[in-house]
Parts: C-alpha cells; sequence; structure tokens
C-alpha cells in the first residue's frame, strides 16, 4: 500500500460543511482548515472551520435536543440500541478510518488498521452497561421511613474536545459513555486530525441517531473557547495539554461547569535491581515507538540503579538505535513521522536542550538519513539525566527517553514523585510483590508491571496536572452522570 493509495481510499462526503442538529450545514464563515500530510508535507483534505456563530447553533441544536427531545428520556437500553448501530457503523468505514489515522498523524499503518474494530468494541461495552449499571437504586432513608431512590441522570450538553493524537480511540471514549448517559454533545475535532470526526457524523447521519443529538464542529483555538464559555453547556470532557487544561478549567470554574481532563504525562519506569537491562530495554523501547512518542501516557523517565547505569545505557542505546524511523506504510518502519512540523520543531529543541544541560546523547537525536521530506526524527535516548533536567520535567510528546540514575528505590520512588504530572507508569522487576509495594507509592494514575499496559475497560486518568476524573469502562460513564436523590413517602412500584 503506498501513501497514495491509502489517501485515495478516504471519502468524505461533506469536507465543506458542518454536522449541526442532524443535517449538513454550511459554517457562516469563509475560513477553510487545510490537513497537512506529516509524510509529505502537503495538503490531505481542507474542511469547513467553524466560527462563534457556528458554536452558537450547535449548542443551541444539542441543547433542543436534550432539553425537548426523547434521548435523555429514553431507557437506558434503547439508547444501548443507537450504541450499537454506531459501533457497527465505525466498523463498517474501517478500512477508510485506518488510512485517516496513517495520513494525519503518520501512525504506523498497521498498527491503525485495528482502530476501528477497537472503536466498536468500546461502543458494545458500553450498550452492555445499560443492564448491568444501577441507573436507578432503591434504599431505605435511616429517618422518616418510606424510600429514597438515588438515580443517577445525564449531566446535560457535552462538549467534547479531541486532541489530534488518537482521534478515534479518544472520541469514542468520550462518545460512548456520553451517549449511553442521556447527554447530547456537541464535538469539537482537532483541525490537524478531523476525519475522525467528520466519519463519527456520517455515521450518526447513516443510522438516523435523533437530531441534535450529536452534533461536530471544526474549529481553531478562538472559536473553541467560545463554545466553552456557552452557558448551554454543561460539560467539558477534554483531552490534551495541561495548560490548555488549566485555561479550560478556569473559563468553567466561573460557572461551576462540570468537566473531565485527561492531561499531560512524563511517567516514570522505575527499574529494579533484579532486572536483566536487555530485556528492560526491549520492553520500553517497543512503546517508545506507539505513535512516534506522540502518547500522554508514555514512559519517557527511566530511572535505573546508579551502579548499574552504564549497563542500561548500552542496553537502551543499542535497542533503540535499531529502531528505523520510516515510512509508515514500510512493514520494515519501527515509527512513523512526527504529526506536524511544529511538533518536529518542538522535540528537535528538546533534543538540543537536553545536550545543552548536561545529558549524555547516547543513540538518535537527528533526522533519519535520506529523509529529507516529511517530519521525521530518530528515536532519541539521553544518559546521566538528572531528574531537574528540562528533559525531564516537561512533556516532550515524541520519541525522546531519559535515563536517570538513583541511588536508591526509595530514591527512584522520590524521583518519580517529583513531577507535576501523575499519569502513568511502570514498576520493573520479576518480584511482584515488590511491583505492588513499588506501586503503592508511585503519585499516579496507572502504574504496570514491567511493560506499558493501558486498557478501554478500566479508569485511566491522571493525579496532580495531569488531570481530573477518569475515562474507561464504568468509571469512564460516571462523570456524564449526576446523582439525584428522591425521598418518598412510601414505595412504589
Amino acid at each position: 500500500m503506498t501513501i497514495a493509495a491509502g489517501l485515495a481510499s478516504i471519502k468524505i462526503a461533506h469536507p465543506d460543511r458542518l454536522f449541526i442538529g442532524g443535517a449538513w450545514v454550511a459554517p457562516t464563515g469563509s475560513d477553510k482548515i487545510d490537513v497537512i500530510s506529516p509524510m509529505t508535507e502537503e495538503r490531505v483534505l481542507t474542511v469547513a472551520a467553524a466560527n462563534e456563530a457556528d458554536m452558537d447553533r450547535a449548542v443551541a441544536a444539542a441543547r433542543q435536543a436534550f432539553d425537548h427531545g426523547p434521548w435523555p428520556n429514553m431507557q437506558p437500553s434503547e439508547r444501548a440500541f443507537w450504541l450499537r448501530r454506531f459501533g457497527e457503523g465505525l466498523a463498517a468505514r474501517g478500512i477508510e478510518l485506518g488510512h485517516a489515522w496513517t495520513n494525519q498523524m503518520g501512525v504506523l499503518h498497521r498498527m491503525a488498521q485495528g482502530a476501528a474494530g477497537r472503536a466498536k468494541e468500546s461502543f458494545d461495552m458500553y450498550a452492555n452497561m445499560a443492564t448491568t449499571f444501577l441507573f436507578e437504586d432503591v434504599r431505605l432513608p435511616s429517618i422518616g421511613g418510606g424510600q429514597a431512590l438515588v438515580l443517577r441522570e445525564p449531566v446535560g450538553v457535552v462538549a467534547a474536545i479531541v486532541p489530534w493524537n488518537s482521534p478515534l480511540s479518544l472520541g469514542t471514549a468520550k462518545l460512548a459513555p456520553a451517549l449511553l448517559a442521556g447527554c447530547t454533545i456537541v464535538y469539537k475535532a482537532s483541525p490537524e486530525a478531523p476525519i475522525e470526526a467528520y466519519i463519527f457524523a456520517e455515521v450518526a447521519d447513516a443510522i438516523g441517531l435523533p437530531a441534535g443529538v450529536f452534533n461536530m464542529v471544526t474549529a481553531d483555538r478562538a472559536a473553541s473557547e467560545h463554545l466553552i464559555r456557552n452557558p448551554g453547556i454543561d460539560k467539558v470532557s477534554f483531552t490534551g495539554s495541561s495548560a490548555a487544561g488549566r485555561r479550560i478549567a478556569s473559563l468553567l470554574g466561573e460557572r461551576m461547569a462540570r468537566f473531565t481532563m485527561e492531561l499531560g504525562g512524563k511517567s516514570a519506569a522505575i527499574v529494579l535491581d533484579d532486572m536483566d537491562a536487555g530485556t528492560v530495554a526491549a520492553n520500553l523501547t517497543a512503546s517508545l515507538c506507539t505513535m512516534s512518542g506522540q502518547v500522554c501516557a508514555a514512559l519517557t523517565r527511566i530511572i535505573v540503579p546508579s551502579h548499574r547505569h552504564e549497563e542500561f545505557a548500552d542496553a537502551f542505546g543499542a535497542a533503540v538505535g535499531a529502531l528505523r524511523a520510516g515510512d509508515p506504510y514500510d512493514l520494515s518502519s519501527h515509527l512513523g513521522p512526527l504529526a506536524m512540523k511544529r511538533q518536529l520543531e518542538r522535540v528537535e529543541g528538546y533534543i538540543e536542550n537536553g545536550k545543552a544541560e548536561g545529558a549524555k546523547l547516547i543513540a538518535g537525536g537527528k533526522r533519519p538519513t535520506g529523509l529529507n521530506r516529511g517530519y521525521y526524527i530518530e528515536p532519541t535516548v539521553f544518559a546521566g539525566v538528572s531528574n531537574s533536567m528540562t528533559i525531564a520535567q516537561e512533556e516532550i510528546f515524541g520519541p525522546v527517553l531519559c535515563l536517570i540514575p538513583a541511588a536508591s528505590e526509595a530514591a527512584a520512588i522520590s524521583m518519580a514523585n517529583d513531577s507535576i504530572f501523575g499519569l502513568n507508569g511502570a514498576v520493573m522487576t520479576r518480584d511482584t510483590e515488590r511491583a505492588l509495594a513499588v506501586a503503592r507509592q508511585m503519585h499516579t494514575g496507572t502504574v504496570a508491571q514491567n511493560h506499558f499496559r493501558l486498557d478501554k475497560t478500566l479508569p485511566f486518568g491522571g493525579f496532580k496536572q495531569s488531570g481530573v476524573g477518569r475515562e474507561g469502562g464504568v468509571d469512564g460513564l460516571l462523570p456524564y452522570l449526576e446523582t439525584k436523590t428522591v425521598f418518598l413517602d412510601r414505595a412504589v412500584a
């Protein structure tokens, strides 16, 4: 498969329109958004750009559907029917969705091909919760007699704001639970990766989802901030940088609007002294290739016993040096390009900063030989990194690892926690009891033994500036529900 053939397989019916109130409507302005290929640096697609008036139209449509439509008043089992159809619709567009991810983000196509199937699984998982989750719980009051009902009701109109790095999976993690809960949605796509959002809208249109339940807009930051400020939005679900998350939270705090946020990370893997250096390097460099390191949960700080630092440096240098950045359609490539020019410049800047601060570059650090077009960078490892260095404290969002020596297990744990972030982590050891003991001391939302692991059926989210709330599984449904207690004088059927 070639880049051109993959791009030709993507069929978007209305790229010049927005999906609002169950219809494809022209934007009120004339601005457009160009999507640029990270492989060729050429235009992939041009789509409509929503302005502030378009945002207000989308909110009004979602508000109408929530306040006066049938959606929030349906039984969960009725909404589950629509979730299953939505998942089936995405699966039917699987080839396009795989090529969309590769052509917008440069993700290896062999990874991208299964994305639609995984999205369908998520929609089915939440559809199944319609019969297992307790939306209505009968309880006996402690005083006054009678009966109490504890109800879980939809929070209202949700603004779902999705980043560019994994728009299908992250969009699904918001849409599926919000729809099951009975919320209506204004889906704001990333301007760098809008194709999945258009396919979401085309699926909603094709299956006949009630008008206004799902609305889709593409926009830049100014229009997006207008969306967040709109008082018709009851909740924002945002995935993105911690800086943007802080700004959104400050705006929503003015009116106590609800929000969940999955933000940045600088996650640590603590290596205990019983682990083989080659095994650790193999496990952690494999995850470095995922989306070219453009993963908020990436394990980028590798904290190793100081007396074995050189041994680990040799192992990581060899493992990362053997990796090849290249065409994401080429089966011999281990990772593709970075997503965009500004991201390449960001990563290159951090690499130069690491060298300037005294870290030792042991692999990578430059553009791959022969790849003069596209946003490619070699996977990179620094050794001898102090935990106070910029490259150890700030999220680089690229394929760059830092090896940090620690004098003891206690020192390693302290270093892992010495961060404004707390999203992911790992403990590298053959001793499961030691892994659990260390994991309990790490201030982070997820910890895995010996691997980079995430699971959509389990809660995912961060401590500290890595976010608020959780996505995934039952815990991902709860933020889209409000709890109401109803006291009754007697039991009702």
